[in-house]
């Protein structure tokens, strides 16, 4: 049987797996719910995947809630890509070193001699 994965944005921050479960099963099977938690804090980073029994169902499941309304947030859904069909302007990008930035602290910070909120000298780091 092939399956369809489909990128969920917007999702409310107290759904739960069974919520979405429920509400994309208006459009047919689902297969999987995975809400992606945040790993510091352990609360939902407001997005997710919704795996779809067939493509079919998977389209109505777009058609029934991409730029839909669901406990007042407003959802975006699609065909999810592979990770590695991503361009690499969907990537976070990261800044230099451990500290990174201008004034970022640790190994990599930036070094500012009379550019820094005190106006004077900063080595960042160590």
């Amino acid at each position: 049987m092939a399956t369809s994965k489909l990128y969920v944005g917007g999702i409310p921050y107290r759904s739960t797996e069974d919520d979405i479960r429920a509400a994309f099963s208006e459009a047919g099977e689902v297969v999987s719910v995975s809400i992606i938690m945040d790993r510091m804090t352990g609360r939902s980073r407001g997005f997710g995947f919704v795996e779809m029994a067939d493509e079919a169902q998977a389209q109505a499941a777009i058609d029934r809630w991409d730029g839909k309304e669901l406990d007042g947030r407003m959802l975006s859904v699609s065909m999810a890509r592979p990770q590695g069909d991503r361009p690499a302007g969907d990537r976070p990008q990261r800044s230099g070193g451990f500290g990174g930035g201008n004034r970022g602290g640790g190994y990599g910070g930036g070094n500012s001699y009379g550019n820094n909120d005190r106006g004077g000298y900063s080595n960042n780091g160590y």
